[in-house]
């Protein structure tokens, strides 16, 4: 009766082309039926690292070209330098136009000249096509508008003489 038992398993399993004895298994080393478990290896119900989790989250929402003109702004010292850095701030990002502010026109003058180096600078540090071309302003003249209840009119300037 043993005999008949091991001679129909040996069919049984020729017929599925395994040894006898010996299961097919999945991937993971588990039988298809059996229930699967976390264990060492990683699983989706893991804890995740926090960047892994906000950049799914980005992507989920659409957030990315918003998230890589933002790092322009936080990453500035590093993207231009920090002598460039010293001297000029980057006010806005709009439509790949960046608008710079220089502390004096001399500064203005030399960021002109540097343009093109530093839209390479920043995309090599942020990608490409994020900062397209840039707009860099002087020092503003000041305003001689003073107070909320301004009279319009010329001001302290028609006393100079």
């Amino acid at each position: 009766m043993v005999r008949s038992a091991l001679a129909a398993a040996r069919a049984k399993a020729d017929a599925r082309g395994t040894e006898p004895g010996r299961r097919k298994f999945e991937l993971g080393g588990q039988s298809p039926r059996r229930r699967r478990w976390s264990g060492a290896g990683p699983d989706a119900r893991d804890p995740q690292p926090f960047g892994r989790l906000v950049g799914r989250l980005v992507a989920e929402r659409g957030w990315q070209e918003r998230v890589t003109s933002s790092r322009v702004f936080g990453e500035w010292a590093r993207l231009v330098g920090e002598d460039v850095a010293e001297h000029a701030q980057p006010v806005t990002l709009k439509d790949g136009e960046l608008t710079v502010r220089a502390d004096s026109t001399a500064w203005a003058t030399q960021l002109r000249l540097l343009q093109s180096q530093l839209i390479a600078k920043i995309a090599a540090g942020v990608g490409h096509g994020v900062v397209k071309r840039m707009r860099i302003h002087g020092p503003t003249a000041p305003s001689w508008r003073k107070g909320p209840r301004h009279v319009p009119g010329r001001g302290p300037r028609d006393t100079y003489g």
